[in-house]
């Protein structure tokens, strides 16, 4: 596609004329230079430029229009973050991970088809970013929105006009009267690093990784903020559209878009069948690193529209595309140090503190080697060059040491005999991998933790009470176990960095609030180990009341669904244990309090006896814990995952990935009208 026509470089007579060429002629330097890679001027004299047209529309208010390059930065509409209906549902994609996976997925397409000829497809690198929706309206930027649930969104526009390749007006002869462009925000890498020197040097925060930078630009309530992250922008699809010139296919879609002005990916291909998609695969993984954009896999689409149209979509993905991802990425580096993090249950997890290194798209410096027989099965030493891993959001981990490479003979690191934290005496039982710390809430790590679980949503909801106050409290005495948060005053939280008179009151009442709640609630609050949401609602269910359940002792504590003998010895400890017994009294001294039931007759009788279940999504008028309380109760059994083992998946609103998973299981899905009758 020929670039736009150039506007005349003249010496305009009047100022009108003088502000309406220069805002020409910078668009054309940003599609110049965002666009097609090509400048055609130094930084300089497009800075020049920019100057004057600021400073002419300064002198002359009259001269600003809405699409200005000037109004890109620095404008704070009123409905940033205001809710948008797409016109049609921005879905999801399915995922394959492996060629045995696309051939299958390559062969289900087949049998939807009513052609025999091999498919087309367009493939194109899987950028990992933010989804965008732009609006166009007569060419002209009308509205940008995040995918949000796929069928509402968030406005953004006053973000997504501070980034250079989202053009305020489509160009070209055939622009359509209406069309919602679909597309990827995303952060350059070298942008990224860039911004991230500079941070260092400044002494600002850091960006964790491009995505989340994106993510956070588009949100940002200034569009100044968002324009310092400097954000690309590729298009890939479109929406609900009006008036669009006939295009057969994808890849004359690419051309129609890019030729309106919009970016789009240049390594966007068409190919032939599964194979032609494997080989493509195979050429943008082995060209991964060279991109200036993190990748987290390819897409392929049906090239044609018309056997998109016969193949369809289910309610969350089409049937015509899915995304094949790139396996788990794994780098070298050289460890540091190792060095022990206490958590919640006393529990000492052995991290690497690593040469920084750029891995699944972020800069990792510590590792997790998870517990220390994990730490001596792989060998991991000091010195050691390591294979870092990062997937995702998941957490960094030590995979294998190399120790050809290793330098000397560096010591197996050692258990140390006291907890870092409180200096308590840390032991291993000789059957386990994991060593604690038994200093149990005098340690202030363990503290911490335990006052975090404490007031987290599932426990007892407190509101307000995050990581950086919690450890305000435990540093300073003010909290050293649940039930000093009900203590505190407002002129004790008025001298904790970052609170003031409306914030302590807004946390005061939070806390007043959480002292109405359930007996489900208050055992899994109290963190008892290995005793989690759905154990703590059988417990609840099974024995009605807090009195019954200290006075069970073991064998009865095993005939709750869930309970095995493990569990039933740790609930048993904690309530033999007389500090534990006094944090409960001044918990119900403060007020904490809960309705007590009649104990549960045996689940065997209930009608989902004998049946696995895993939630998911949103339910109308139940929360997730009501759900699972009333399936215990119909003697059914609540997973957090699905698995073979799962009988019925419940899809509520907004169903993610465990509905996908369920799928390709085959377990059979469920709405929240068959949960209910199953209950009955």
């Amino acid at each position: 596609m020929p670039p736009p026509d150039r506007p005349a470089r003249t010496s305009p007579e009047s100022k009108e004329e003088r502000a309406r060429w220069l805002r020409a002629e910078i668009r054309r330097h940003n599609r110049l230079y965002h666009e097609q890679d090509d400048p055609e001027i130094p930084d300089s004299e497009y800075d020049a430029l920019y100057r004057e047209l600021r400073e002419l529309e300064e002198a002359h208010p009259d001269l600003v229009t809405s699409d200005s390059p000037t109004q890109s930065v620095g404008s704070r509409p009123g409905e940033a973050f205001a809710p948008v209906e797409h016109g049609a549902r921005m879905l999801s994609l399915e995922n394959v991970f492996d060629a045995e996976e696309l051939e299958e997925f390559d062969r289900r397409l087949a049998g939807l088809l009513d052609e025999e000829a091999e498919r087309q497809y367009s493939a194109e690198p899987k950028l990992d970013g933010v989804a965008l929706s732009l609006l166009y309206e007569r060419g002209r930027l009308v509205r940008a929105a995040t995918r949000g649930d796929g069928r509402v969104g968030e406005n953004v526009t006053h973000t997504a006009r501070t980034i250079a390749s989202v053009p305020d007006q489509l160009t070209g002869g055939d622009v359509p009267e209406r069309i919602e462009v679909r597309g990827e925000v995303f952060m350059p890498l070298s942008g990224f690093e860039a911004y991230n020197r500079k941070a260092e040097q400044e002494g600002e925060k850091a960006l964790v990784n491009p995505r989340n930078a994106a993510a956070g630009a588009l949100r940002q309530k200034d569009p100044k903020e968002a324009a310092r992250k400097s954000l690309d922008f590729f298009a890939h699809g479109v929406g609900r559209a009006v008036d669009v010139p006939a295009v057969a296919g994808q890849s004359e879609l690419l051309e129609a878009m890019a030729s309106w002005g919009l970016k789009v990916c240049p390594e966007s291909a068409s190919v032939t069948g599964a194979s032609g998609c494997l080989a493509y695969y195979e050429r943008i993984a082995a060209r991964r690193e060279s991109f200036d954009y993190a990748l987290d896999g390819v897409v392929y689409k049906l090239e044609r529209f018309d056997l998109r149209d016969q193949a369809g979509a289910s309610s969350h993905a089409p049937r015509w595309a899915v995304a094949q991802k790139f396996p788990a990425e794994e780098r070298l580096t050289t460890v540091r140090a190792i060095e022990y993090q206490v958590g919640r249950t006393g529990a000492l997890t052995p991290v690497a503190r690593l040469e920084p290194v750029f891995v699944g798209g972020a800069t990792v410096s510590n590792a997790t080697l998870h517990n220390y027989g994990e730490l001596l099965r792989k060998d991991v030493r000091a010195g050691d060059t390591v294979v870092v891993r990062r997937a995702g959001d998941v957490i960094p981990e030590v995979v294998r040491s190399l120790p050809d490479r290793r330098q000397g003979d560096p010591p197996v690191p050692a258990l140390p005999d006291n907890c870092p934290e409180c200096s308590s005496e840390v032991v291993r039982p000789e059957d386990e991998a994991v060593a604690r710390c038994t200093g149990g809430l005098i340690c202030p790590a363990q503290r911490r933790q335990a006052l975090m679980h404490f007031a987290s949503r599932g426990a007892m909801d407190i509101e307000g009470l995050g990581e950086v106050l919690v450890g305000q409290l435990v540093d300073r005495g003010l909290a050293k176990n649940p039930a000093d948060l009900y203590a505190l005053s407002r002129e004790q939280l008025n001298e904790l960095e970052r609170m003031a008179d409306k914030s302590s009151e807004n946390l005061l009442g939070a806390i007043e609030d959480s002292k109405s709640t359930t007996l489900a609630r208050f055992l899994f609050s109290l963190g008892i180990r290995d005793v989690g949401r759905v154990t703590a609602a059988s417990l609840a269910r099974h024995f009605g009341s807090l009195e019954a359940l200290r006075n069970a002792d073991e064998e009865a504590l095993q005939e709750v669904p869930d309970v095995g003998e493990v569990v039933a010895q740790r609930v048993s400890d904690f309530f033999r244990h007389g500090e534990n017994l006094r944090v409960i009294a001044e918990l119900r001294r403060h007020g904490v309090e809960w309705p007590d039931t009649e104990a549960a007759p045996a689940a065997s009788a209930g009608p989902l006896r004998g049946k696995t279940l895993v939630l998911t999504g949103t339910l109308e008028g139940m929360t997730r814990d009501e759900a699972r309380e009333r399936i215990v109760g119909a003697g059914g059994r609540v997973t957090a995952s699905v698995s073979k083992k799962t009988n019925y998946l419940v899809a509520g609103a907004n169903a993610g990935s465990k509905r996908d998973k369920a799928e390709k299981l085959g377990v059979e899905i469920i709405g929240q009208a068959q949960l209910l009758d199953l209950l009955s």
